[in-house]
């Protein structure tokens, strides 16, 4: 089964890759043989992700600004053709409708769509995703499910759904699967540092039929049948892994 999976001698980057969600991916496609680039913001945290990942010294961070036109030039000069992208940067601000700001607005579709966007766009016009790879983006649940003060966040979301499907169809001649994952609630920092208190947090618990919350190895093993060639007739979906979720 192992050999189902294996990504020996692929190249994946992923971005929002220090921490959470995207430290959890990269590691799982680490175990499995993959060369990661890490990208994120904060350096300190890149290099401290980049020691955990199994044969740590095959793998390599940028610390940059997504949402920089100047950095993205920067970044796409500098990669290999990569075999697999991860795009996965985003962050949640909890915003009632009658408080959004336009700066809300614009730093949340920024970093959450346009910067993903205007990646790709550089990725693919300097032939820099081969033939027959992998594009994953990470949504979230909270595009189809919508609650009180997540109106934001969850339009940008949906953008990115409806996005991946449009993307998945301009570049299937190219054999380039793109598809997107869509998790609940997932037990990261986030929640330590978040607006959510824990009294919150328990009582949504009990939305999930399952019983817990996911964990970034959750998500990352789905990304990782995304990544490999047994994921190589899906192209164009969006595949919820909440717990259940969903359901109720």
């Amino acid at each position: 089964m192992t050999d189902l999976f294996n990504l020996t001698n692929m190249t994946i980057l992923v971005t929002g890759g220090s921490s959470g969600i995207g430290l959890g991916i990269a590691k799982i496609c680490a175990d499995h043989g993959a060369s990661i680039i890490l990208v994120g913001r904060n350096e300190e945290r890149l290099k401290e992700s980049q020691l955990l990942l199994k044969g740590a010294g095959q793998h390599c961070y940028y610390p940059l600004d997504l949402t920089s036109d100047e950095a993205l030039d920067i970044l796409v000069d500098k990669l290999p053709i990569l075999d697999g992208l991860v795009l996965n940067a985003g962050m949640v601000k909890i915003v009632p409708i009658n408080y959004i700001k336009r700066t809300d607005l614009e730093y949340i579709f920024n970093l959450t769509l346009h910067s993903s966007i205007f990646l790709i766009q550089k990725l693919l016009k300097y032939k820099r995703i081969k033939n027959g790879s992998a594009i994953c983006f990470i949504s979230s649940v909270a595009s189809q499910k919508v609650s009180i003060g997540n109106a934001i966040y969850s339009s940008a979301k949906g953008a990115l759904n409806s996005f991946t499907k449009s993307l998945a169809l301009e570049l299937a001649p190219k054999q380039i699967r793109v598809n997107a994952v869509l998790p609940g609630l997932v037990e990261t920092n986030i929640l330590n540092s978040g607006p959510i208190e824990s009294e919150q947090l328990v009582e949504h618990l009990k939305k999930y039929p399952l019983g817990r919350y996911g964990k970034p190895e959750d998500i990352g093993g789905l990304v990782l049948y995304l990544m490999s060639d047994i994921s190589s007739w899906m192209t164009g979906s969006l595949l919820t892994i909440d717990g259940g979720y969903s359901l109720k």
